[in-house]
């Protein structure tokens, strides 16, 4: 049997797949007359579809990397104090971003003082002024500096906003966390249970499940009540999922049971995916919109026999080159997260439209791949720049 290194780069690649694919669903959305298969399916409607699994995906990919990060602050021999103020500090700037976004889905457009895409531009750009990557050649004046003005800027664009109408005015509330804030919510709890459970498998598997049996006795109606920052507790389910699965690979590999290591991972892939499957018909069938447990499962066991693929791949086989195309959305994906808002942004402003046959069936579906390539392009840019958001 091969032997697999502790720490693979098949994550990255199953970043950089995952990020692909969401900057592509994000623009497929606007595309008429496509496949059903490729559509979110509707929150009421027991089904999937390719959309859906994106998401679940994302999470569960952070939960894969989360170990590594804990780890290699321990290892550098930095204290409980200074992990948890990271962990903080990393979940508050996805929080921020998620609900700044959450806020432009609900701009108004003919009361506020500044134009929708001009708004959009300079949140972003305050985003990145507060969390890039900066060089450690670069003074600690100017980095302080840069950061205080994007500090100033989002409060500035705080102040600024106008959300609903002129007939019912509103403020920057949370109407929901948006992607990069359930990130961060997830992230926040699952990160804290893994640094207090020491990373040990046994805490973790109690964890897991205490969490998945708050998510199913939500969405069965034996516990009515949504916890305040857990909710029904799917985000953490699926990134847990991934802590675990990463947190098994270590075990395995580092007492060299390689053989293990593939039927523990089949197996638990083919599990998530029946047990979701079991479970569907008596907790809201599959449903991306309400969370169900089915979904959950579903889409964990998927994602995980596709992780195991890709580590035979990357891994084992070496064809990293394969993923050499993609490889920016692995190495700074918040970044390619957010530039499709400046994107965006750009073509509003200049009143850029996509022909019809760019908008609608398969012209609308090759545009949408080459909005993702476009965008990945650009962060390459970027990267060769020295210009990535670090969270």
């Amino acid at each position: 049997m091969n032997q697999l290194p502790l720490r693979i780069l098949s994550i990255d690649v199953l970043r950089a797949i995952t990020m692909f694919l969401m900057i592509f669903v994000n623009d497929v959305a606007g595309v008429s007359n496509i496949p059903q298969w490729i559509e979110h399916t509707p929150a009421d409607v027991d089904g999937m579809g390719f959309s859906d699994l994106i998401f679940p995906a994302f999470l569960f990919i952070v939960g894969l990397s989360l170990p590594f990060a804990i780890q290699s602050r321990k290892d550098k021999g930095i204290g409980l104090i200074s992990i948890s103020a990271y962990i903080a500090l990393r979940a508050l700037a996805l929080i921020v971003m998620g609900f700044f976004h959450v806020n432009l889905e609900n701009y108004d457009h003919h009361s506020a003082l500044l134009p929708y895409p001009v708004y959009t531009i300079l949140v972003t750009i305050a985003f990145f002024l507060i969390w890039l990557d900066y060089p450690k050649s670069l003074s600690k004046l100017k980095k302080n500096g840069f950061i205080t003005l994007g500090i100033l800027l989002i409060a500035t664009m705080a102040l600024l906003y106008k959300g609903g109408s002129a007939v019912q005015p509103e403020g920057l509330k949370p109407h929901w966390w948006g992607i990069l804030g359930i990130i961060g919510w997830a992230y926040l709890v699952s990160a804290f249970v893994y640094l207090f459970s020491k990373g040990n498998l046994l805490v973790l598997m109690f964890a897991f499940v205490a969490f998945a049996a708050i998510n199913i006795t939500t969405h069965t109606g034996v516990f009515n009540h949504r916890l305040w920052i857990i909710g029904d507790a799917s985000s953490i389910v699926l990134m847990l999922g991934g802590a675990l699965i990463i947190s098994m690979y270590k075990k395995q590999i580092g007492a060299k049971k390689y053989l293990d290591f593939w039927i523990l991972i089949s197996f638990y892939g083919l599990l998530s995916f029946a047990f979701g499957m079991f479970i569907r018909p008596y907790a809201g069938g599959i449903s991306k919109i309400y969370a169900t447990p089915a979904w959950i499962f579903v889409c964990m066991g998927i994602t995980i026999l596709v992780f195991e693929i890709l580590i035979y791949l990357v891994d084992v086989k070496r064809k990293n080159d394969w993923f050499k195309i993609i490889k920016p959305a692995g190495t700074s994906t918040l970044t390619c997260y957010l530039i499709p808002y400046l994107l965006y942004a750009l073509f509003s402003l200049v009143r850029f439209h996509f022909p019809h046959f760019l908008s609608s069936g398969i012209g609308g579906v090759i545009r949408s791949l080459s909005i993702a390539f476009l965008v990945i392009g650009i962060v390459y840019f970027l990267e060769k720049k020295k210009l990535r958001l670090k969270v």
